[in-house]
């Protein structure tokens, strides 16, 4: 069946070297018109989740959320989906520390970088400092995790490191968690303790205008100038 879903695994497999063609179909078929580029499946549970939160259908949008395997794979993903291959309208979140790398990476393809949102650490870190310590701890224990916790508490790597350093670790110790719970911590927030990228992110997924006249870039551009962080100069 042509979805979004089959677009993302044709984009992926594009991206990793191998034929256009496919993806090429169906952006023109669904269409697309804007790619959610993050960094894994956990940014995309969290997006998604948010999404969902929001009354909002971003396939029915054209938007795809796509996640890439890993922040340095962004290159690809902007040659192949912007302005030098699809045409399609490029958002996303990144980290601090790979700001430079997208800034760099954005320029070489010609793709804005308005709309890309940047996280202190990384999207986890933010849904935690969102939330409060104590309050992921509850989510930890309703979720039937609080036994592991406790025993990767006891590591001795761990005695130096804060709590919240703590619950950020123990995210990524088991395949799956950091997905499981990009959805759980999202779902668990407050409407107004939304972290400010990802609250910015979707603010700037704006449904296509009605009557078709709508200036994608101008959406972009006020995308990129309503909350901190925005761009990775």
């Amino acid at each position: 069946m042509t979805d979004m879903g089959a677009f993302r695994e044709a984009a992926t497999a594009w991206a990793a070297g191998g034929p256009g063609d496919l993806a090429r179909e169906l952006a023109a078929r669904l269409p697309v018109r804007t790619a959610v580029l993050l960094e894994g499946l956990s940014d995309a549970a969290a997006v998604t989740a948010l999404a969902v939160r929001r009354g909002r259908d971003l396939a029915a949008e054209g938007v795809c959320v796509l996640p890439m395997g890993g922040a340095m794979n962004i290159g690809r993903f902007a040659r192949i989906l912007g302005p030098s291959g699809l045409g399609l309208r490029l958002t996303g979140l990144c980290d601090e520390r790979e700001r430079p790398y997208y800034s760099r990476a954005l320029a070489r393809t010609d793709a804005a970088q308005e709309g890309f949102f940047v996280c202190a650490a990384d999207l986890e870190d933010e849904l935690i400092r969102a939330l409060g310590v104590p309050r992921v701890q509850e989510l930890v224990l309703a979720e039937g995790d609080s036994r592991a916790l406790r025993t990767f508490l006891r590591q001795p790597a761990q005695q130096d490191r804060t709590p919240q350093q703590q619950l950020r670790r123990f995210l990524g110790t088991k395949k799956g968690r950091k997905i499981h719970y990009g959805r759980v911590l999202v779902e668990a927030l407050e409407p107004d303790r939304v972290p400010a990228p990802l609250d910015a992110l979707l603010a700037g997924l704006r449904p296509p205008p009605a009557t078709g006249d709508g200036d994608p870039s101008t959406e972009q551009s006020a995308s990129g100038s309503r909350r901190r962080p925005q761009t990775p100069r």
